[in-house]
């Protein structure tokens, strides 16, 4: 884990695929972000998540008032997040909006899924970076924050994350997660009322995975 920002109102760190932010019900004891950041740096405060699948860029507060005003900022959009992912199959388009609606916490194994009649209101934005015959990396930007939306958009347009088996991809790269990545993270510091945006370069798993395509579909 590494750290890209701190000052006595906030913590910015590259999260590492594997590790989750909050203890899962049956591992309390397991080490998680959240608890490994306040052994160091003393009470932290949630602003957002990632899941425990992806790697990338995350902002904390390190007081209340912080908190609250960071919240504001991913409520109304002002938070910007970049991330990229690889995709099974070749995208018909170059940049496409989705806004299917979606509806967390189906089933056993707590998917989420596209529901137009109950769903919650989605939209996030995708772009391709660069093509292969069979797989893409691509851009996505999530407009709204709901959870798996990117991974669940994606596997609704036709083209879910590679190795996202819980979203219909096939097991059939070898990789050890699905291939996601919060590349970027822009927000105004709530004390100085300056835009920062913090990046994170792909882990040693993602670029592996992008080599490994390239070299299996030049």
């Amino acid at each position: 884990m590494k750290i890209l920002y701190e000052d006595e109102h906030l913590l910015v760190v590259d999260k590492p695929a594997g590790l989750s932010v909050l203890p899962d019900g049956w591992e309390q004891d397991s080490q998680y972000l959240v608890k490994m950041l306040e052994e160091k740096y003393g009470r932290i405060f949630i602003v957002h998540r990632l899941d425990k699948i992806t790697s990338g860029v995350m902002v904390f507060a390190r007081d209340a008032e912080t908190h609250r005003a960071l919240n504001m900022q991913f409520e109304s959009h002002e938070a910007q997040k970049t991330y990229h992912a690889l995709v099974e199959g070749n995208p018909k388009w170059e940049e496409k909006v989705t806004k299917y609606p979606l509806r967390a916490n189906v089933g056993h194994k707590h998917r989420t899924m596209v529901d137009n009649k109950n769903g919650k209101a989605s939209e996030t934005h995708f772009r391709v970076i660069k093509r292969y015959p069979e797989s893409a990396l691509i851009e996505a930007k999530p407009m709204t924050g709901r959870t798996h939306q990117i991974r669940v958009h994606a596997y609704a347009l036709g083209h879910p994350l590679v190795e996202d088996v819980l979203y219909g991809s096939r097991d059939r790269y070898g990789f050890a997660r699905p291939m996601l990545h919060a590349q970027s993270l822009s927000f105004i510091h709530p004390a100085t009322n300056e835009r920062l945006k913090f990046s994170a370069p792909h882990p040693p798993d993602f670029e592996e995975a992008i080599k490994n395509l390239g070299a299996a579909y030049p």
